[in-house]
């Protein structure tokens, strides 16, 4: 299977937020899955979490006992990485280990920033 149809048959199991959607979640955990030599360089959306990729599955398992706090498994889970490309693979993901709601930012960080949406300067370290 190619990666075009991977992402394909991921996203048919998201509804996928757009970036002037945030706002109007509640209960949402927002979660970027960007390189720290991106944040740092873009910024980051106020309030995201950065969660390393490598270790996403292990930090959101809802019954898992690494999980970060602050999620249920009810809780709307939205991934985003630079485009909105790896994001929509990690969110199938999470979906697989318990987390329903998971979904993703269409066009990721940077559709984010080019319509405007307030962003914070620099990088916080990763929940590894």
């Amino acid at each position: 299977m190619s990666a075009e149809a991977l992402l394909e048959q991921a996203r048919a199991g998201l509804r996928r937020v757009a970036p002037e959607e945030l706002a109007g979640l509640s209960d949402v955990l927002l979660v970027d899955i960007r390189p720290h030599h991106n944040r740092l360089a873009e910024g980051e959306i106020p309030g995201s979490v950065p969660v390393e990729r490598i270790v996403l599955e292990w930090r959101l398992d809802p019954a898992g006992e690494y999980r970060i706090p602050g999620f249920g498994a009810e809780t709307t889970v939205v991934v985003l990485c630079n485009e909105g490309y790896a994001s929509s693979l990690a969110a199938r993901d999470l979906q697989r280990v318990g987390l329903p709601n998971a979904t993703d930012l269409v066009g990721g960080f940077r559709a984010y920033a080019e319509a405007g949406l307030p962003i914070r300067e620099g990088a916080t370290p990763a929940v590894v």
